[in-house]
């Protein structure tokens, strides 16, 4: 991806909370999301993957998308960003997406997600396989979770 990274991620009370999307991912499945070396931020927004990640609101909104991740869902960081994940799915797919998340609360992540999205111009788009996992930190305090798949 060839887009600047938005300024509101490189807000230090944020930049914390996106580092997380990529150590969790390591810790939880053992390998790396990017190079080493890399800055974490940019290496996220970069990556070929779209990647997401909420929070853990009642209603968990969304406090990451990549530029991957931006363009599926045909928007822009300052739109997605405070968007509740669960608008990421049409209404009738809602109860599968919440069984997703619950599955990857009780084993930490899961590696076999596929489902259908839709973008905020109303495009229905395939997500699989996808990656979803559990954003914890060192003393194993859960923040939201992340997911990651091709677009």
């Amino acid at each position: 991806m060839n887009c600047p990274l938005p300024a509101i991620y490189l807000k230090p009370e944020r930049a914390g909370r996106i580092a997380l999307i990529a150590k969790s991912h390591e810790l939880l499945l053992g390998h790396r999301l990017f190079e080493t070396g890399d800055d974490v931020i940019t290496a996220l927004w970069s990556s070929p993957f779209a990647i997401v990640a909420h929070g853990t609101q009642a209603d968990p909104v969304f406090f990451f998308g990549n530029a991957a991740a931006l363009a599926v869902f045909e928007t822009d960081a300052e739109a997605f960003i405070g968007m509740p994940s669960r608008l990421s799915a049409e209404a009738p797919l809602r109860g599968e997406r919440q069984a997703l998340l619950d599955r990857v609360m009780a084993k930490g992540f899961i590696d076999d997600y596929a489902g259908i999205r839709i973008s905020a111009k109303g495009r229905r788009f395939h997500i699989g396989p996808a990656t979803v996992w559990n954003l914890v930190d060192e003393a194993g305090l859960r923040h939201g979770q992340a997911a990651c798949f091709v677009p």
